[in-house]
């Protein structure tokens, strides 16, 4: 190979000049003859902190076996992950969001300080994914994305019944236990028994939102955002990727050929049929913004009334990503939207083919008597669950996930909260009535900071048997598990003075997800006067990462960025 394919280490690696480093990578397993082969990053975010990352580090062993194959020299580094299952409903959720930023510039300042001519990225939980793309969007070197897989199903006998279980069926038996519905012992039951091993959440949840959306815009292989976290396919997976970055350099294929508007709107139309997570109205901007295209929240408005969902996937739905990947996966869901004229075909993608030439390829139809995907004939909903609301509560937008089951328009009363943790409180405590609005607030991506995800509290009521009864609006987010009347993201937000920060207990709200509003009824005059006697909390960190974060972060609506207006 030529020096093209070597545009950043042969800068760093070649000539008399260059032997202090070529000495240092001799002490970790060089040769001479791998120093005049392109050098392949392997960014693993390997931790024993989750079990949707614990097995990475085998994984990237793959990817860079791949890359070795493949004339390359893998090098394997780590970045961060944190747990949003874990630190759920504790101040160290605040840190979720806050992580995203940070596996995106130290996957940029490992890449470009090492002069590396490609990469390949591999992520599990749901901050990995879009942090891992933002960073090959700005680093714009040849690269692809490793989704690590979905986790299985767990599985108990719980009151006579054989239940499948999964992270979040133990946050709705909380919600049951205070209840009365279940036992110590049944809680305990469900708690040891839903999350069985290795792999991300296992419903339509974030992560298999994030990695089906990635697989859409080009950026993964075929089919890899649909396989067990622990499998030969993913294994294959991990080492074809390695494969391909050389490949790509060899193509002369960049990130930011891939990512084009184009592909941006592949990417939400797969997540809209799929029934994802609202999650994906914040990372889809933020990594075109990575990529210099822009994407906003209407995008998802624009796209999503001509999109169907038609997966009957958790949360709103029935079966497990494990079963989509039983029937073959989304390659042949990106086949009937292709035949629908639902995805714009010719988008390249990292197998340096088409996405119609992919599909193609790849392709085979589901089973006949499979009811996880449905036809475009027959959806489970006609236009899209995430609805864009605007109204006197959100002037910058919100975001709301609305199956229909729960219906598509709720009025109430106000009761509100200023944190999570208050809210939380009072669900469990059976203050919440059939009718009530609840609001949380300060929750925001600087109020909070970091936006914290409320599957707690959305659990919590849907595990007390209130879900078709009350509302929960936030300016934080929701969780991929949330489901039930929700709307979050409102902006502006609390902090910054948003009517959220003024309502009162009591205070009609009105959700409209027909004509996509959302207001509370209360005259200009009186939000006005509201506002103009309301005094900004002081910033709850001023110090350390949170503190820098609430700094710099953009709006809910424009992706909570953090290099938006430098």
């Amino acid at each position: 190979m030529n020096d093209t394919t070597r545009p950043f280490s042969s800068l760093m690696l070649d000539g008399p000049d260059r032997a202090p480093s070529r000495a240092m990578l001799y002490a970790v397993g060089f040769k001479k003859e791998d120093f005049s082969k392109p050098q392949i990053g392997i960014a693993s975010t390997w931790s024993q902190v989750t079990p949707c990352n614990v097995h990475i580090d085998k994984l990237a062993i793959e990817s860079s076996k791949g890359a070795d194959a493949a004339g390359g020299k893998g090098v394997i580094f780590n970045t961060i992950t944190i747990s949003d299952g874990i630190s759920m409903g504790t101040e160290g959720m605040k840190y979720s969001l806050v992580s995203r930023e940070v596996i995106a510039d130290s996957i940029e300042t490992v890449v470009g300080c090492e002069g590396m001519d490609g990469f390949v990225a591999i992520g599990g939980c749901d901050k990995n994914m879009p942090g891992c793309l933002m960073a090959m969007a700005r680093m714009n070197r040849p690269s692809v994305f490793v989704y690590g897989g979905t986790i299985l199903p767990g599985c108990a006998h719980i009151k006579g019944e054989k239940k499948d279980l999964d992270i979040v069926s133990v946050f709705e038996a909380v919600g049951k236990h205070a209840n009365g519905e279940y036992t110590d012992e049944e809680l305990e039951t469900v708690e040891s028994c839903a999350i069985p091993g290795a792999g991300s959440c296992g419903g339509m949840y974030t992560a298999n939102t994030m990695a089906s959306a990635i697989e859409a815009l080009g950026m993964s292989l075929p089919n890899g955002s649909a396989q067990n976290a622990v499998s030969e396919d993913k294994m294959r997976d991990c080492f074809d990727s390695g494969a391909a970055v050389v490949n790509l350099i060899n193509l002369g294929i960049k990130p930011r050929d891939i990512l084009t508007k184009e592909a941006f709107e592949n990417a939400i139309t797969v997540l809209i049929a799929l029934g994802g997570s609202t999650n994906a109205a914040l990372h889809i901007p933020a990594i075109a913004h990575a990529a210099g295209i822009d994407i906003t929240i209407d995008d998802f408005e624009r796209i999503g009334k001509n999109v169907p969902v038609l997966a009957d996937l958790k949360p709103s739905g029935k079966y497990a990503m494990s079963d989509l990947v039983a029937i073959g996966g989304t390659m042949p869901l990106m086949k009937i939207l292709l035949d629908g004229g639902l995805l714009h075909g010719d988008c390249m993608t990292v197998t340096g083919r088409t996405m119609r030439e992919n599909i193609e390829k790849f392709t085979t139809p589901y089973p006949a008597d499979q009811q996880i995907i449905r036809p475009l004939s027959n959806p489970i909903k006609k236009d899209s669950h995430l609805r864009v609301l605007y109204g006197n509560l959100a002037e910058g937008g919100a975001v709301a996930k609305i199956s229909g089951k729960e219906g598509e328009l709720f009025t109430g009363k106000a009761r509100v909260f200023d944190s999570e943790g208050d809210g939380m409180k009072a669900i469990l405590a059976k203050e919440i009535n059939k009718g009530d609005v609840i609001v949380i607030r300060l929750e925001g991506p600087k109020g909070g900071p970091g936006m914290r995800e409320m599957l707690g509290p959305t659990s919590a009521v849907m595990g007390m048997g209130l879900g078709k009864d009350v509302a929960l609006i936030t300016d934080g987010r929701f969780s991929g598990g949330s489901h039930g009347f929700v709307v979050g993201h409102i902006t502006p937000e609390a902090f910054m003075g948003g009517t959220i920060g003024v309502l009162e207990d009591g205070d009609e709200i009105t959700i409209d997800a027909v004509n996509n509003r959302i207001d509370v009824k209360l005259s200009d005059e009186e939000i006005a006067k509201r506002k103009a006697e309301w005094v900004q909390p002081a910033p709850r960190y001023t110090r350390g990462v949170l503190a820098k974060y609430a700094k710099l972060v953009s709006t809910a609506s424009e992706g909570a960025v953090t290099d938006k207006y430098l």
